[in-house]
């Protein structure tokens, strides 16, 4: 059974007495009738059945913050089937069902018996059902229902950001606004007007308005003045009822301060002022302040301060304190009393960030007078100069006059004056000043070398104030005289390469003079003449203060000498002039062919030729392991019996052919040319190969037979003789020298008797074949340069 909503549900819900006429009005409902399906407990066919409903209802409605003794009559359920006698029970369940709402289950009444909140809960959904009291069987389907609760104005507006603190701009506009506030009402805005509200002004007029409906705070008057009055506290009141009698209120605090413009010029208090200023007083210290007053704060009355004009514009300046805003005033020249003994300043003060909107109020500054009263003091000795220089020569006598200060009393009275010099205890006292007259003069020998330069303070003070005191730096320069003879700058390393010419640069020299410019330089470098002439080095002034050492005659010998010692003498262009003498160390050393330095230590022939200490070792390693082998072979062989009978496949020879023109003289290590060439010798001794024979011809012999025999047959007749003679080891090598072949156009290469022979061929390529021909090139550039010699 669906339930639906009637017109004839009052809203006050008193009693149900309208059911039955609802019940007959049936067609403001909207009813929807269904079948209910039973079945009998024997398993009997089903019967279906419409009941009839008898009554229609969908929601009821009960008052909040019911304050009555009895529980407050909701209203009352009836079915068509309850005859009145009592067989019809009603039962109600849902939210709240038993413990908020109660229902007679015999008359169907239903009563609140509780106070109930709108705001809390607005309603509950219930269920309803008639039931037969004896058979416990529903007479009809469970039907759903509403109670509403129906809201009362019990709620006041609240101003739930309160309270509030907001800030406008000074001298705005009627109208401005300043701030919304928004009031809060928990009753139902649907119903009633008991959340409609209205806004009012309790506290803040004339100076503000709020209008009623929006909470918008606004300006009221014109042109407000922070300076007159900065904070104001606004009450706001919203009412609910649309501001009606009996409507209920709450109330928030609005405090609004003004802020500042720049609407007021600075102002000085007094249009004279007058400061007085001894005339002690020292340059850039202050001497005194002034301040002009603006109403206005922050930056609005941040302001700047100058001098326009007066006669004390170039002996004052005026600055900015930022902090305080204060004028302050400092001294830029020192004053003197008896000079001038009063000045007069204009100054004016004015606003640093304007506002154009105000311009209208006037000229945003102001100017005052300011007269400076100039105090007389007693002043100490004033000296006739702020410092003072002075010059005296080195080596002078003591006593020696350096210079003279003075000082005067600027005061009218000009007291005599007292000289003295400020010592430190530690201090060596090279002068002394007479005290009346200030005459310094030195008390010590000076030495320019060892201090060129002194500062000394010298004090002065009047006779009849000794307290009062004045100082001044006095500067001593030391002139220079001619006492130090010049020297080598330094200690020099000089090398001359084995390998030098005459007339060679080996080294160039300079010397060093601890004299003044004046006394020093221009050096003059010689030999001295009183020793007899060096027939290995001579000197050569280069006559820029530096000299040059250069050799006498063709090529050094370490082995022979390895230092040679000169003597020279250096004379400085002081007047008179002073000299000195001293002894070059000069090394032999071998050099490349660049004239880099390669060694100055006599060495052994291998490491002279460039063979390295690694080479060394791995050449030595070379021939134990090549011992070694040959122990080795010469055992094997010594342990091996030979066969009588040579077998036929016994090679013993291999025969290597040469198509290239000769090894040059390393293929002549291991054979004996003159055997090669000597066919007699050849008939009546064989030796074996590996044995050099020892057989000396001359070379007339020599010649003669090359003419008389024909080499090819000869090297024929000497591979037969190999092939038969089994004492040779297993292998024979075929070199031959002096025969170019048919077809040959260079011609005879043979290193033979080459060095009987004029050559022209140049032998500097040899030095860039590596360190292992360095000797070598050596050699053979004493031969080349003997020869041009």
């Amino acid at each position: 059974m669906k339930i639906t909503s009637t017109s004839c549900i009052c809203p006050v819900l008193v009693c149900l007495c309208f059911v039955q006429r609802c019940y007959g009005t049936a067609h403001h409902s909207s009813v929807k009738v269904t079948r209910n399906q039973t079945k009998h407990a024997e398993g009997e066919t089903e019967v279906h059945h419409r009941p009839k409903r008898g009554w229609v209802w969908n929601q009821f409605f009960v008052l909040e913050e019911h304050m009555g003794p009895d529980p407050q009559y909701v209203g009352k359920l009836h079915s068509n089937s309850d005859k009145g006698d009592g067989s019809v029970k009603y039962i109600l369940t849902g939210e709240g069902a038993g413990t908020i709402f109660i229902i007679d289950d015999t008359t169907g009444d239903i009563h609140s018996t509780k106070s109930l909140d709108r705001e809390q809960k607005t309603h509950y959904v219930l269920h309803a059902q008639a039931i037969d009291r004896r058979t416990n069987k529903p007479l009809e389907p469970e039907s759903e229902f509403i109670i509403k609760v129906q809201d009362i104005n019990d709620n006041a507006p609240k101003f739930t950001d309160g309270p509030y603190i907001v800030t406008v701009p000074e001298m705005s506009d009627m109208g401005t606004s300043v701030l919304q506030v928004t009031a809060t009402d928990a009753d139902d805005p649907t119903y009633g007007n008991s959340a409609r509200v209205v806004y009012s002004i309790l506290q803040g007029q004339p100076y503000f308005s709020v209008d009623p409906k929006t909470g918008v705070i606004r300006t009221a008057l014109h042109n407000m003045d922070r300076e007159a009055r900065e904070h104001y506290s606004v009450v706001i009141q919203a009412k609910d009822m649309a501001g009606q009698v009996g409507g209920l209120s709450g109330s928030t605090t609005v405090n609004i301060t003004l802020t500042d413009v720049n609407d007021n010029p600075p102002r000085f208090p007094q249009k004279h002022y007058q400061l007085y200023v001894p005339e002690s007083a020292q340059v850039g210290s202050a001497v005194g302040k002034i301040k002009a007053n603006d109403a206005d704060t922050g930056s609005n009355a941040d302001m700047t301060y100058s001098i326009i004009n007066g006669d004390g514009v170039g002996i004052f300046s005026i600055s900015t304190d930022k902090e305080t805003r204060e004028g302050i005033l400092s001294l830029k020249k020192p004053l003197n009393y008896e000079k001038k003994k009063s000045y007069t300043l204009n100054i004016e003060g004015a606003n640093t960030h304007l506002d154009f909107r105000f311009s209208h109020l006037g000229p945003f500054k102001d100017a005052t007078m300011l007269k400076i009263i100039v105090g007389d003091v007693d002043e100490p000795p004033l000296f006739s100069m702020p410092s003072y220089v002075m010059e005296v020569y080195e080596n002078a006598k003591i006593g020696t006059i350096v210079g003279t200060v003075l000082a005067q009393d600027p005061d009218s009275a000009n007291s005599l004056v007292r000289y003295f010099i400020n010592y430190n205890a530690e201090d060596d006292r090279f002068f002394n000043i007479d005290a009346n007259t200030g005459t310094i003069k030195t008390t010590k020998v000076l030495d320019r070398e060892e201090t060129p330069w002194y500062n000394i303070t010298v004090a002065a003070s009047e006779d009849d104030n000794p307290g009062l005191l004045s100082h001044v730096t006095v500067g001593i320069r030391v002139l220079d005289v001619n006492d130090n003879p010049p020297e080598l700058a330094r200690e020099y390393d000089i090398v001359v390469c084995e390998n030098s010419k005459p007339g060679q640069v080996i080294h160039t020299i300079s010397a060093t003079d601890k004299d003044d410019f004046a006394n020093g330089p221009r050096f003059n470098f010689f030999l001295d003449e009183h020793l007899p002439m060096n027939p290995n080095f001579t000197l050569k002034d280069n006559e820029d203060n530096t000299a040059s050492i250069l050799t006498r005659r063709r090529r050094f010998s370490r082995t022979v000498q390895d230092v040679y010692y000169l003597p020279i003498m250096i004379s400085d262009g002081g007047i008179p002039s002073l000299s000195s003498s001293s002894t070059l160390t000069i090394r032999v050393c071998a050099c490349e062919r660049d004239g880099r330095v390669r060694t100055c230590h006599a060495e052994a022939f291998l490491s002279s030729a460039g063979l390295s200490t690694g080479a060394l070792i791995a050449i030595l390693l070379c021939v134990v392991i090549l011992l070694a082998i040959v122990v080795l072979f010469i055992t094997l062989r010594r342990s091996k019996k030979e066969p009588l009978i040579i077998s036929e496949e016994d090679v013993r020879e291999n025969v290597v052919t040469y198509d290239d023109e000769g090894g040059g003289e390393e293929d002549t290590e291991a054979f004996d040319i003159t055997a090669l060439r000597n066919p007699s010798a050849a008939e009546e001794l064989k030796f074996r190969r590996d044995i050099r024979p020892e057989v000396k011809l001359t070379p007339r012999h020599q010649t003669s037979s090359l003419e008389s025999i024909d080499v090819q047959e000869f090297i024929k007749q000497r591979l037969a003789e190999a092939d038969l003679d089994p004492s040779v080891p297993p292998y024979d090598s075929l070199q031959t020298y002096a025969y170019e072949g048919q077809r040959s156009e260079a011609g005879s290469i043979s290193s033979l008797d080459s060095a009987t022979t004029q050559s022209d061929q140049d032998y500097h390529y040899l030095g860039d074949w590596g360190p292992e021909f360095k000797k070598l090139a050596e050699l053979y550039g004493e031969i080349e340069s003997e020869r041009t010699t």
